[in-house]
């Protein structure tokens, strides 16, 4: 990490001094600190490293800065850090850039590097051709040992990793896999043909890219090959990516759950955070709208019954805690690939005898509280809140589960379902089920009020 003398070293305007520092930590230490900078003193500090170390902390500056730099840096400097970049880093860059911009670099790049930024930008967002690097170790099915180890020290010393070499045949059909370890450890004259394996765990460039982050953490891989239709070898996707897609998945579930559109960091613009998240808040007024609609024709009844304007808030929390939690576990099965739509009614299951469980201890603290809160003519309401708050559980957690299963069996994002949508519905139902029981009690039977 930075020491304060580090980070005060640009105050004091000892750039010799901020320059030997600043080349001698971690890529990514250096690359946090020129992020924290002011804007003008960024390209200052980012001069100051030499080649290699520039090259390297580029990589892991946010897309923002990237963009900045790239504007006031001179373009053979531009050309040499995009250049040097592997070709999902830049895939990912260009995403952000402007067309013209991007148009200009990829003009300036080696033929090699732009036809392997072209082929990534080829594929859909969010699918492991457009988050794979075409930078790994091939290798052709009749060379020894000895020849495949001479062959990676010569050819294959910038690739992303070695630890998997990659056996294809003649049309670069991925036929077996090796490892470096078994390389290392065989001896020189042996076939790689025998040594491979032939039983190979791949992705398909159109996979999406939380399936992969799955595939390879059930099979414990640190590199996984992408193969296109035709089984051809196009690209590997290494674990360093396959972090950054789990933490892009949890923050965007995390984020929708809590009704936050877009990529809406802590310290966001506050005009990015208005645009992220006032659409969800109008959208969750008009829903309530319909949970107020429900109320209204019950105006006569509330006034006759008081204690129901104290009661009705528990219901609106405790259904909508309720259904959150269903709903967060749903998710996040699914998400991890820990249950699919056929475990539908096993979740459904469990939920519901939990759920009874809990409409339990909730219908007799309702019905407690109602008794306390009410005049003696209105205790008879606690039978019907104990009642409704049990029903509204049991609501909660079918709905808490069914909805993000039926998302996920549509092929849509099961986040979708949002926190707030899930206590807006319950809201209603509840409300509309308590009042009307609550006026047929008085017109009917006609209690005391």
């Amino acid at each position: 990490m930075l020491t304060q003398d580090v980070r005060d070293a640009l105050d004091v305007a000892d750039l010799n001094r901020l320059k030997w520092d600043l080349n001698r930590l971690q890529p990514v230490d250096v690359g946090e600190y020129i992020a924290q900078l002011p804007e003008k003193q960024r390209a200052i500090a980012f001069r100051l490293l030499n080649k290699d170390q520039a090259i390297d902390v580029f990589e892991y500056l946010p897309t923002e800065i990237q963009e900045e730099l790239i504007n006031s840096l001179h373009d053979a400097q531009v050309v040499q850090l995009v250049e040097e970049m592997s070709p999902d880093e830049r895939a990912e860059l260009f995403d952000e850039l402007p067309a013209g911009v991007i148009k200009r670099l990829l003009k300036e790049l080696s033929p090699e590097q732009r036809q392997a930024t072209a082929t990534i930008l080829g594929y859909p967002e969010g699918t492991a051709g457009r988050v794979m690097t075409t930078e790994y170790v091939r290798l052709r099915e009749g060379l020894t040992v000895g020849e495949a180890l001479s062959k990676i020290r010569r050819q294959d010393e910038d690739k992303e990793t070695i630890y998997y070499a990659y056996v294809t045949d003649d049309n670069r059909k991925l036929v077996r896999v090796v490892s470096l370890r078994q390389l290392l450890f065989t001896f020189p004259e042996v076939l790689i043909r025998d040594i491979a394996s032939d039983r190979v765990v791949k992705v398909r460039t159109d996979t999406p890219q939380e399936e992969v982050a799955q595939v390879m953490k059930r099979y414990d891989l640190i590199a996984i090959p992408v193969v296109d239709r035709e089984e051809r070898l196009v690209g590997i996707i290494t674990i360093d990516d396959v972090v950054d897609i789990l933490e892009e998945e949890a923050t965007e579930d995390i984020q929708k759950l809590a009704g936050v559109s877009g990529d809406e960091a802590a310290l966001s613009p506050p005009l990015l955070t208005i645009r992220n998240r006032l659409p969800w808040l109008l959208g969750i007024m008009a829903l309530y709208i319909g949970a107020a609609s429900a109320i209204a024709p019950f105006q006569s009844v509330i006034s006759a019954v008081p204690v129901l304007a104290v009661i009705m808030p528990i219901f609106s929390n405790t259904g909508g805690t309720v259904g959150i939690q269903a709903l967060t576990v749903t998710i996040r099965g699914l998400g991890i690939g820990e249950v699919t739509p056929k475990d539908t009614m096993k979740i459904l299951r469990k939920e519901i005898l939990a759920g009874l469980g809990t409409a339990v201890v909730l219908a007799i603290t309702m019905f407690g509280l109602s008794l306390i809160w009410a005049k003696p003519q209105e205790r008879w309401v606690a039978v019907i809140a104990g009642t409704v708050m049990a029903t509204n559980t049991m609501v909660a957690v079918t709905l808490g589960t069914l909805l993000p299963m039926a998302l996920k069996r549509l092929k849509l994002d099961p986040a979708l379902v949002s926190g707030p949508l899930v206590t807006t519905m319950l809201d209603t139902i509840g409300f509309l089920t308590f009042l009307t029981l609550i006026s047929t009690a008085l017109n009917v039977f006609h209690l005391a009020a």
